[in-house]
């Protein structure tokens, strides 16, 4: 499988920025995890996708961001958290939702998380209040969501395109993204070149899944304008969940509810994983014993 990673770009002109991400084996990790549908695959693939992107302009080693979204439709709530250092993990409330592809073949993403709701952005970089940032759905594509929250909340114009190939077989063929934002004082020159280039790529999952590389991608996202790559990050899924830190949780429980649990182990798992850890009474009682 090729290689998840993400580029940096910037014109030399310093009109626009540009991510370009491929995250094949981080979204198959989640939909192995998970075991999610063809159309939750791709839901959950857009917003991990996504928040890797945007968490990569963290400068913190512990700041985090998560992305929610949650459109009253049949997925129930989308999330994903990324950190600095090019992890990600993340969840869908009913994994094995699924609807029928359009007459296209295309994955029916928005009508699986649906419209009647919000997409929020947290930003949660040491501060005593977390960053928060939402709008409403347009269209529950995520993409189109996303080029939206950009505008509204942070003032960006943005292009955004997500993607998720899902095979016959429910694996993932390939995945990525590609934010393309504005900076300060742009030209409308450079802007409509760069549009027009992405438009005439087509899907961004056929790019992924056609090139070994990202590096060999830009020319064609870039074709006609002086560019610089600026920045790379290695990105995967990942959880930060430890039996270490779920004892410490269980350790909080009631005496009696501990009790309550008679002889019998008690297992916890971790939402965004799906790994699971057992834990004694007799474990945990002792772990209760030796808090501060």
């Amino acid at each position: 499988m090729k290689r998840d990673y993400l580029l940096k770009i910037m014109d030399h002109e310093k009109n626009f920025r540009v991510y370009l991400a491929r995250t094949t084996s981080l979204v198959e990790e989640a939909h192995r995890r998970h075991g999610t549908s063809a159309t939750a695959s791709a839901a959950l693939g857009r917003l991990m996708t996504a928040a890797i992107m945007m968490a990569s302009d963290l400068k913190g080693e512990d700041d985090i961001l998560t992305l929610r979204v949650n459109g009253n439709g049949p997925a129930g709530t989308v999330l994903a958290t990324a950190d600095s250092q090019g992890g990600v993990r993340g969840l869908i409330s009913n994994p094995f939702a699924d609807l029928p592809s359009n007459s296209s073949g295309k994955l029916a993403v928005g009508e699986l998380v649906g419209t009647d709701g919000e997409i929020e952005v947290i930003k949660d970089m040491g501060m005593k209040q977390p960053f928060s940032g939402r709008v409403a759905l347009l269209s529950g594509e995520i993409a189109e969501d996303l080029a939206q929250y950009f505008l509204l909340s942070e003032q960006i114009p943005s292009l955004v395109s997500l993607g998720v190939l899902v095979s016959t077989d429910l694996s993932i063929q390939a995945a990525g993204g590609l934010f393309v934002q504005a900076l300060p004082g742009a030209g409308d020159e450079a802007l409509e070149m760069i549009e027009n280039n992405i438009l005439a790529l087509g899907p961004i999952t056929a790019v992924l899944d056609s090139y070994d590389r990202l590096e060999d991608i830009l020319p064609l996202i870039m074709h006609g304008i002086e560019y610089a790559v600026v920045g790379q990050q290695e990105i995967a899924f990942r959880c930060n969940c430890s039996r270490e830190k779920l004892g410490k949780v269980l350790s909080g429980l009631a005496m009696d509810e501990i009790e309550s649990e008679s002889s019998e182990d008690i297992e916890v798992f971790c939402n965004f994983c799906q790994e699971r850890y057992s834990f004694t009474p007799q474990e945990i009682l002792a772990r209760k014993s030796n808090k501060p």
